[in-house]
């Protein structure tokens, strides 16, 4: 299937909100609290490329949570079309855009041309956050250790609140987006 057939199969931003189970609310938080910068050079850029934006998300994945709002605000302000994809419902959309080969990792941003061809793609995250993220665990025990899940939870408990809450995250997400498709 091309992307454009793909992209026709996608679902709204909104039918993909109410649908949403799991990080709703934060989501919805970071999408109503980021101020998106003053840019008008880059929206009008990208607004001239009409670019469409497949998205490989699913509501239980923190980095969608944070990563997909943010997309969202760039495209209201480049005039940008976007469809999301429910990743374990379009494996074979998702498995086109393993990460390192191997990993189902979400989110996952293919950017299109008006004739479907492929022109940047983004995800899993920014590289500030990944850091975050290997930092984070580097401070779990092992995994055959007995509290390794609660530490893992704390973590996972912890990393949704900072991507909730840490506006510096949401700037550096912006900013890698708009390096990619720049």
């Amino acid at each position: 299937m091309t992307l454009n057939e793909w992209y026709e199969k996608g679902m709204s931003p909104d039918t993909y909100i109410e649908s949403m189970e799991k990080h709703k609310e934060n989501l919805l938080h970071i999408y109503d609290h980021f101020t998106i910068p003053s840019d008008e050079e880059f929206f009008q850029h990208i607004s001239s490329k009409q670019l469409r934006v497949l998205v490989l998300t699913e509501d239980w994945c923190g980095d969608a949570m944070l990563n997909v709002p943010i997309l969202l605000r760039i495209a209201e302000h480049t005039n940008m079309d976007v469809a999301l994809f429910p990743r374990d419902a379009n494996l074979e959309l998702m498995d086109q855009y393993l990460t390192n080969g191997k990993s189902r990792s979400i989110p996952i941003f293919v950017f299109i041309d008006e004739a479907g061809n492929e022109v940047a793609k983004w995800g899993p995250r920014a590289d500030k956050i990944q850091q975050f993220l290997d930092d984070s665990r580097t401070n779990l025990p092992d995994k055959d250790a007995g509290d390794y899940k609660e530490k893992l939870n704390e973590m996972l408990l912890f990393m949704t609140k900072s991507f909730r809450d840490n506006t510096d995250f949401w700037d550096e997400v912006y900013q890698s987006i708009k390096k990619t498709i720049q």
